[in-house]
């Protein structure tokens, strides 16, 4: 099939299915949200509590590190049995996902800030509670951010497989069009897709800026 068929399959598809695209985005949208809200608080407590408590480090780290090398479609046939079919276990993968970048980028922050900075703040009189809290932390937040950066663009793309377990999504086009051989409604759910990874990519990566010191941009 040729390249203009292809997009003239794309504007009749969106022409019939555009509300469901709308619908089909903001399902996504609340999958990779839900999920990195979730993800991001456990990950960064487990951070901190890596950098305190040094000997969790390797079960830790390595325990979230295994998680990633577990196929997509393997982790939710895992999820199943324990949620059942649905948004659930979509979440429930995604969230475990999204899990190593951040805490390895936590860990990581928290590690990288100067020893000297630290001990000026505990000679300041400053509790271990206080030094975290406004030393350490806002030190290490444009790497934390870029590690939440990193999950959630590729959260975007692992939603996709939601749609083999009922879960909706936009990955629901795009195994559609396979199934059905319309090309058109692949690029319906796969377009939507990249712009919105595009999207938290731009998004982040400026609040990454942002949240540099101006002396390190």
């Amino acid at each position: 099939m040729n390249d203009l068929n292809i997009w003239q399959q794309l504007i009749e598809q969106s022409q019939l299915r555009w509300r469901e695209v709308l619908e089909a985005t903001s399902i996504h949208i609340q999958l990779v949200f839900f999920s990195m809200i979730i993800a991001t608080i456990l990950a960064v407590a487990l951070g901190i509590l890596v950098t305190r408590v040094p000997a969790l480090k390797t079960v830790v780290l390595g325990g979230t590190g295994v998680l990633q090398t577990i196929p997509s479609l393997a982790l939710l046939g895992f999820m199943i049995p324990i949620f059942g079919i649905g948004v659930k276990t979509a979440i429930a993968a995604l969230f475990l996902y999204s899990l190593l970048p951040i805490l390895r980028n936590t860990y990581t922050g928290i590690k990288d800030v100067d020893a000297a900075t630290i001990e000026a703040a505990r000679g300041m009189g400053m509790t271990s509670m206080q030094i975290l809290f406004k030393v350490e932390l806002p030190l290490a937040i444009p790497i934390i951010m870029a590690g939440i950066r990193t999950a959630a663009v590729i959260n975007v793309g692992n939603a996709t497989l939601a749609a083999f377990i009922g879960a909706g999504g936009l990955g629901d086009f795009i195994f559609l069009g396979i199934t059905r051989g319309i090309d058109g409604l692949i690029l319906l759910g796969a377009i939507p897709a990249t712009i919105l990874a595009i999207g938290l990519e731009t998004f982040f990566s400026g609040v990454e800026r942002w949240t540099t010191p101006k002396g390190l941009r």
